[in-house]
């Protein structure tokens, strides 16, 4: 089978989340299942961000023009091979060799529009013509749209399914209706596909004309029918809840891997946990002038600082959680004001707490190694995955059961459990449950067990990719 993943971001290249991080193992794990059988692409565009190493390997293919409603643009077609994957790069450096982050731009809608055309415009002058598009979030969800509107007459095409995933439907692609023409170069006999609520909403525009639409758990799947969590787009999930679904995310377990993955001072496994996450505990206690202690219970976050990521929870009960018998460490950036705040009560506790206001992926890996609870409070979570990297670690996840959260923790006390859940978007509830937690982590035996359990879930990207080959195979 043939397969072209249409995304705005692919690690190792070009990575600010979640969606970098799967389509940079995604398609490399389905190449794996069976590499004479799956034909995998990614196709992404030639960021500014994209290190010269890297481009020193890519090959150039070629360029055109393409003409994009009132004129023409160029599109160089860059190549590169990984594990077996063809990557391709769009290159125009008008719109993607800029400073700064991926997306924010003032003009992203005409930048991934131009993309999108772009990417059908390379299935065709290449002879590239896969059997399955796969598109990803807003940004590449326009393809969907072209081909089956500006491009449904196109022989060459007509048998190419599709597939678009919502990675998080919080960003949803919205513009002025004015600029159907002029931006996304669609007649307006087209506009009943991408209008929606008094705007174009591109991601609507995807779930309407793709075959099959995903999203990155069995949960949040459910959840989107519902207000709160849909973003305004619930009509539109119900209306076509019968082509949706959800396939939860893996992690990279090899770079994710205590033993395997580097970056920490002393590797540990399933067998040396205990004693590993010990010396781990009081290297990372005196890098960061906490009591040294491994007997102390070592509660760690790292996440976005953002209102959805639950913080407003922790902030609640920060001062009771400092009466407990623990520490605290967070790692993370976001909004200012958050910042701030967690920094003056790490100041105010400095005994027992501290705040690094930061992006640092190494750090990061320790911290999962020394921990033991790890807290994620989510408001909203489509899939997650530092529950499954802490698990991975053998650091226990208190999750709030929401989302992909809900799919991949099974709360305490129950079969094959893995963590401790909370249900209710609640300070307290969520304080009862850490101290649940430490009971436990008191009670030796079945924390060893629960630690166990944890490092021994199976979240590789292995089972998410067979899914996925399944709903591709579904639609022939």
């Amino acid at each position: 089978m043939k397969i072209l993943y249409a995304t705005s971001e692919a690690a190792p290249f070009a990575a600010s989340g979640g969606l970098g991080d799967v389509l940079g193992a995604l398609p490399r794990t389905l190449k794996s299942l069976d590499p004479k059988a799956n034909e995998v692409s990614v196709i992404l565009p030639l960021y500014g961000q994209i290190t010269e190493a890297q481009r020193k390997k890519m090959k150039y293919l070629t360029s055109y023009e393409i003409r994009y409603s009132w004129r023409n643009e160029y599109c160089g077609i860059f190549q590169t091979v990984v594990d077996g994957v063809n990557y391709y790069f769009i290159d125009n450096e008008q719109y993607f060799k800029r400073p700064g982050s991926l997306y924010g731009q003032y003009d992203d809608g005409e930048r991934f529009a131009f993309f999108s055309m772009a990417v059908i415009e390379f299935m065709l002058r290449m002879n590239q013509i896969p059997d399955v598009l796969h598109a990803n979030d807003w940004q590449t969800a326009m393809t969907v749209v072209y081909l089956r509107t500006k491009y449904a007459g196109c022989e060459q095409l007509r048998n190419v399914k599709t597939i678009f995933t919502i990675h998080n439907i919080e960003y949803q692609g919205k513009f002025d209706p004015y600029i159907l023409g002029n931006v996304f170069a669609l007649d307006e006999k087209y506009k009943s596909i991408l209008e929606y609520d008094g705007c174009l909403n591109l991601m609507k525009g995807a779930i309407v004309c793709a075959d099959r639409v995903n999203t990155v758990s069995p949960n949040y799947a459910n959840e989107l029918r519902h207000a709160f969590f849909a973003c305004g787009l619930q009509n539109i999930i119900n209306m076509y809840a019968y082509k949706i679904c959800g396939v939860i995310n893996g992690i990279d377990t090899v770079y994710f891997s205590p033993d395997k993955g580097g970056d920490i001072q002393y590797p540990f496994d399933a067998t040396t946990v205990t004693e590993g996450k010990a010396k781990n505990k009081l290297a990372l206690q005196r890098e960061l002038g906490l009591p040294e202690n491994a007997d102390i219970p070592l509660i760690v976050m790292i996440t976005r600082l953002t209102h959805a990521k639950g913080i407003d929870l922790v902030l609640r009960i920060f001062e009771e959680l400092m009466q407990e018998n623990v520490q605290f460490v967070l790692l993370g950036t976001g909004d200012e004001s958050y910042e701030r705040i967690f920094s003056n009560l790490a100041s105010r506790n400095s005994s027992k707490a501290r705040a690094l206001i930061k992006f640092d992926r190494v750090l990061s890996k320790q911290l999962y190694a020394s921990a033991d609870l790890f807290l994620m409070p989510s408001k909203s979570e489509p899939c997650g995955l530092s529950q499954m990297i802490a698990c991975a670690y053998g650091t226990i996840p208190i999750v709030r059961a929401v989302g992909g959260l809900y799919d991949s923790i099974m709360p305490y006390g129950a079969e094959g459990s893995n963590g401790f859940q909370f249900n209710n978007f609640n300070a307290h509830e969520m304080l009862f449950k850490i101290k649940d937690a430490l009971g436990v982590y008191y009670n030796k035996p079945e924390w060893n067990a629960l630690v166990q359990r944890a490092m021994h879930t199976d979240f590789s990207w292995k089972k998410s990719a067979e899914k996925y080959l399944d709903i591709y195979k579904s639609l022939f």
